[in-house]
């Protein structure tokens, strides 16, 4: 059953958990050094030559494949699968094959992972109950932002001021690549999650890679992180500021939009709309919160993929936004990704505003939620989008009208700063 939903956002969590997966990393944890071993076809009772241990039982004719093996239902499109999986549990030496539904799970993230789109998923039953959990917008973990990078590499892009995390000395851009001592390379996003997340007040220790230097533990006490979705404030007494930290909720757009409202009580002279780390979440929010701010219009173009049976949506805003005249401009970096494109571009395009600051992720893709009947979830990718101006952003990313780097020392915010400037000044 298909819940219809659009998601626009990464596969990027609090890390309040939310640890992903780093894909595959060619030649590491992936038999880089070892020596392929050939072996011709025994006869049905050679056995292992005599040693000083007990003798080996005889090994099985690698072209006898028991009948067991063949494809149910007949299906032949699939029969070396199930030769294979006949071979693995009748000769294996180790006793971790995957069995019924652990099996088909396995098959499914090979399929999945096969993809050139690193953004189609299966998420299986435990991993959806740990997505609804993150909708309450209440966590136990160490407080911190990741996200996949092109590569499914793990890597922190945000840590929580006072948090765990920043407690136990995490900073952005640390690849985290094992949780307690197990490697977490090349598993799926959320299953990190579930083994990252516990109950407030529990240790969890995690080997992290930073920069050249070779790989250090951290031990993090887990905590109750509380996540606000919308963040607002003035500057000097003259500017609105407003953050948004992700789409992925149903009253994103009502959140903010009260927010703003509040702040244009006060008269300001101008509005920052910081979008810098924000992961996206989904298509019908940021069309909303897009509305806040834009007057009737287009705000994207969603495509199928090229063709004779090209599909094409138009999303519009409408002429009932509470912001669309104040002066205003939006704050972007590398991890403003996707939802968070979709309102910047939009944005930028119709010279609504001027976005400042580095250039964003580049996830132009829409995905489709469907809830299968076990309880996990399909996230297929459908769709690209395209701004206003036709652009596509997709592994490109949104340029900045104003380039300005992030800053190296904490107390400091060179992007915010500049936008201040150009809101006081008009350059």
């Amino acid at each position: 059953m298909s819940s219809r939903r659009l998601l626009t956002g990464l596969l990027a969590v609090v890390l309040a958990v939310a640890i992903g997966s780093a894909g595959f990393m060619v030649g590491y944890a992936n038999g880089q050094n070892s020596i392929p071993v050939t072996r011709a076809p025994l006869a049905p009772n050679t056995s292992a030559p005599n040693t000083s241990a007990p003798t080996a039982k005889p090994l099985p004719d690698a072209t006898d494949i028991s009948p067991t093996a063949t494809a149910p239902n007949g299906d032949q499109s699939l029969q070396v699968f199930w030769e294979y999986v006949h071979l693995l549990q009748t000769q294996y030496y180790g006793d971790d094959v995957p069995q019924g539904q652990d099996l088909a799970y396995a098959a499914i993230r090979g399929v999945t992972f096969s993809l050139k789109d690193q953004f189609t998923s299966f998420i299986p039953p435990a991993t959806t109950k740990i997505i609804e959990e993150d909708s309450t917008g209440q966590f136990s973990g160490i407080g911190a932002y990741v996200q996949l990078d092109q590569n499914r590499a793990l890597r922190v892009t945000r840590i929580f001021a006072e948090s765990p995390a920043e407690k136990a000395g995490l900073i952005a851009g640390d690849l985290i690549i094992s949780i307690n001592g197990e490697s977490i390379v090349g598993e799926d996003l959320y299953a990190q999650i579930a083994k990252v997340r516990g109950p407030a007040g529990t240790e969890a220790k995690l080997t992290v890679v930073r920069g050249e230097d070779k790989p250090f533990e951290v031990s993090v006490i887990r905590a109750t992180i509380k996540i606000p979705l919308v963040e607002s404030k003035m500057i000097n007494g003259d500017v609105a500021y407003v953050r948004l930290s992700s789409f992925d909720s149903s009253t994103t757009s009502q959140q903010l939009n009260d927010a703003i409202d509040q702040l244009l009580l006060r008269n300001p002279k101008g509005l920052i709309f910081d979008l810098r780390d924000n992961p996206g979440g989904f298509l019908d929010q940021s069309i909303q919160v897009a509305d806040i701010f834009l007057k009737d219009g287009v705000v994207l173009y969603e495509r199928t993929k090229p063709g004779p049976d090209q599909q094409e949506q138009v999303w519009r805003s409408t002429d009932k936004g509470s912001a669309q005249d104040i002066p205003m401009v939006v704050l972007i970096n590398g991890g403003s990704a996707s939802a968070a494109e979709i309102v910047a571009g939009a944005i930028q395009d119709r010279g609504r505003g001027k976005l400042i600051g580095e250039k964003s992720f580049g996830k132009g893709s829409v995905q489709q939620i469907d809830h299968l009947s076990d309880g996990s979830q399909a996230r297929i990718t459908i769709a690209h989008w395209f701004t206003p101006n036709n652009r596509e952003i997709h592994g490109k990313g949104l340029e900045p009208d104003i380039a300005v780097a992030a800053g190296t020392e904490p107390a400091k915010d060179p992007q915010l700063d500049r936008a201040v400037e150009y809101l006081m000044k008009g350059q």
